[in-house]
């Protein structure tokens, strides 16, 4: 069994058919998916597509490219939201200073009103740090200080040094099929030093397909070829790495029911 950490199943790329892209995830083991919310004011639509079908649930949140326009979300308003209970997570929220499409003051503010909502319903939030790793960093560090909270560094591509203060302060490791780029090799690195306990796999589809797919639309059953660039990166077997990133991944999403076996 493997999970999707992270997919976005409302974006147009998916709207003639996701009753597929679902069916073809299970038919690769993909038994969960979690799509992700890039703007509040959106999330009827993503909770639709996780009350639709049974193996998808969904997170609620701002992306930090719509953190100006949506400044006004409060951390009162996503703990409100999360409580359906296909809410299982909050987020995607963080800080992204390579495209820089929101104020970067306006990002900041929310991504602290995310983590007091992740810290408050206990839900893991989903962060998105793209070239902000120093203020990423200081902004985990002084929120922890506050009282801890669970959170995802997803899609991870940053340096080796937030992903240690990341994992330093309770957090976990998401690699897409960015680590099965010929390119990689760096990030490989960094992979394969983190404890096992902290890795978790994702597609973040429609983007980032890994090889072999690359440069095609990428789609949840396709986490299955990151978990294998993975296994290699840690000289484990496929099945291996299914099992940690799994047994990860409800660790952490504790409000998703694991299920239930085949037979039982």
């Amino acid at each position: 069994m493997l999970v999707d950490s992270h997919c976005h199943l409302d974006f147009p790329d998916f709207a003639e058919e996701r009753a597929d892209i679902v069916a073809r995830a299970l038919a690769a083991g993909v038994e969960r998916m979690v799509t992700i919310s890039t703007r509040v004011k959106q999330f009827p639509t993503i909770l639709e597509i996780a009350e639709t079908y049974d193996p998808v649930y969904c997170s609620v949140g701002t992306h930090p490219h719509n953190a100006g326009e949506e400044g006004d979300v409060t951390a009162d308003q996503l703990v409100k939201l999360a409580e359906h209970p296909k809410v299982v997570a909050i987020g995607e929220a963080g800080l992204d200073y390579f495209y820089d499409k929101a104020p970067r003051d306006a990002q900041a503010r929310s991504f602290r009103a995310h983590i007091d909502a992740a810290r408050r319903t206990g839900l893991p939030l989903v962060i998105h740090s793209r070239d902000a790793d120093d203020d990423m960093a200081a902004i985990l560090e002084e929120e922890s200080g506050k009282g801890a909270f669970p959170f995802i560094l997803h899609c991870f591509s940053s340096g080796r040094a937030l992903a240690e203060a990341g994992v330093k302060l309770g957090g976990y490791v998401s690699f897409s099929g960015i680590l099965t780029f010929k390119k990689s090799e760096e990030l490989r690195e960094i992979a394969a030093d983190l404890p096992l306990d902290r890795l978790l796999v994702e597609t973040d589809s429609p983007y980032l397909a890994p090889v072999p797919f690359r440069g095609k639309r990428n789609e949840p059953a396709y986490v299955a070829h990151t978990a294998k660039v993975l296994a290699e990166t840690l000289g484990m077997s496929g099945d291996e790495i299914a099992r940690i990133t799994t047994d990860n991944f409800f660790r952490l999403f504790k409000k998703m029911p694991r299920p239930t076996p085949q037979g039982s």
